[in-house]
């Protein structure tokens, strides 16, 4: 279809995520790429391509906001694992053995998972940068899907312990400048941010090194955090200046709830993995209810399909048996589920 014609759903029942909009029957309008309106559609051109979606829900497309896509090919292999295994699995077995043609095949399998399970964006959580060509190969994957990508370089596979660890002080390579220039446009729709390795994952000169740099490249950073018994690593974050709006906490389960008040008032957001960080021993439990209550916009993410599935149905009811099972009192609707992998998820995003 070209992007000079239409694209009208109608018949169905659009969900739109947006106050304005009531819920209900409506026709959906598409043109150039860009929804124009919701609700009869009579000023479509004739030309315009017609889906019928009746009896069907019209909503956005959802948002998956930390997967580490690479590892798709390698699908629940990890079922039985814990964390300690899965780390020695990716880091040691997998990663370093990884070449860019397997980079490309598990990033786009993954991918196109997505699409086919409804996630039309994607936090790309790409840490097996181990070569430029390793970097390049994920980028190809992300824009040959067709899917919304963001990008997250992370750091190479290759000699993890020089990446990663308490006392890891090792500089990201400069590849990530070149392919800050090649991912420049920022309304592309594959984009940029960092995977940075964070005060729990490396030593504190180069958690700082990885957020000054993302800040010097305009990037969004997003870090695992609060799976370990390292705990502070959020406080000294906002301690050093280095908390705001362009940072994303993932997992957060054993972070404390000052530290996650702190960071909801600097505007930092939040990824929960509900299923894996209930199934892995060594992650702690989805911290949702605590993040919610601090005020934190908080999306869902898959992490891995090593150990969970990839749709985030899965995730969605995952995150609300755990709430409901806990008795958290933190309201937690199916609506408000919605959000978190629509809206709230695109703005963990950074869209």
């Amino acid at each position: 279809m070209p992007l000079s014609n239409d694209l009208i759903v109608t018949g169905g029942h659009v969900i739109g995520m947006d106050p304005a909009v009531p819920d209900g029957p409506a026709d959906v309008v598409v043109r150039d790429g860009v929804i124009v309106s919701v609700g009869p559609a009579a000023e479509a051109s004739p030309e315009a391509e017609v889906v019928d979606a009746s009896g069907c829900v019209v909503m956005p497309g959802l948002v998956d906001t930390h997967r580490h896509t690479w590892q798709s090919s390698l699908r629940h292999i990890g079922l039985d694992w814990s964390l300690m295994d899965y780390l020695g699995a990716a880091f040691l077995q997998f990663g370093p053995n990884f070449r860019p043609e397997d980079v490309y095949a598990g990033t786009l399998l993954g991918a196109l998972g997505a699409l086919e399970a409804g996630i039309t964006t994607l936090v790309d959580w790409s840490h097996i940068q181990n070569t430029p060509e390793h970097g390049d190969a994920a980028v190809a994957a992300l824009r040959d899907s067709g899917i919304r990508g963001v990008f997250a370089y992370g750091w190479p596979q290759i000699d993890p312990l020089t990446w990663v660890g308490d006392h890891s002080d090792a500089e990201l390579p400069a590849d990530v400048r070149r392919i800050r220039d090649v991912l420049g446009d920022d309304t592309a729709r594959v984009t940029m941010a960092l995977a940075a390795r964070g005060p729990e994952m490396s030593a504190p000169s180069a958690a700082r090194r990885d957020l000054l740099l993302a800040r010097e490249l305009g990037l969004r950073a997003t870090m695992h955090v609060g799976s370990s018994e390292k705990a502070g690593s959020v406080g000294w974050l906002h301690d050093e200046g280095l908390l705001d709006e362009t940072i994303t906490l993932v997992h957060a389960s054993a972070t404390g709830d000052d530290e996650l008040k702190a960071a909801a008032d600097a505007g930092a957001t939040a990824s929960v993995s509900p299923f894996i960080e209930m199934t892995m021993p060594g992650l702690g439990t989805p911290a949702t209810g605590r993040l919610l209550r601090a005020g934190l916009v908080t999306g869902l993410s898959t992490d891995t399909e090593v150990a969970t599935s990839g749709d985030m149905f899965t995730q969605m009811r995952a995150v609300l048996a755990h709430h409901r099972f806990t008795q958290d009192p933190a309201p937690l609707t199916a609506a408000g589920l919605l959000r978190m992998v629509t809206a709230d998820g695109a703005a963990v995003a950074g869209l």
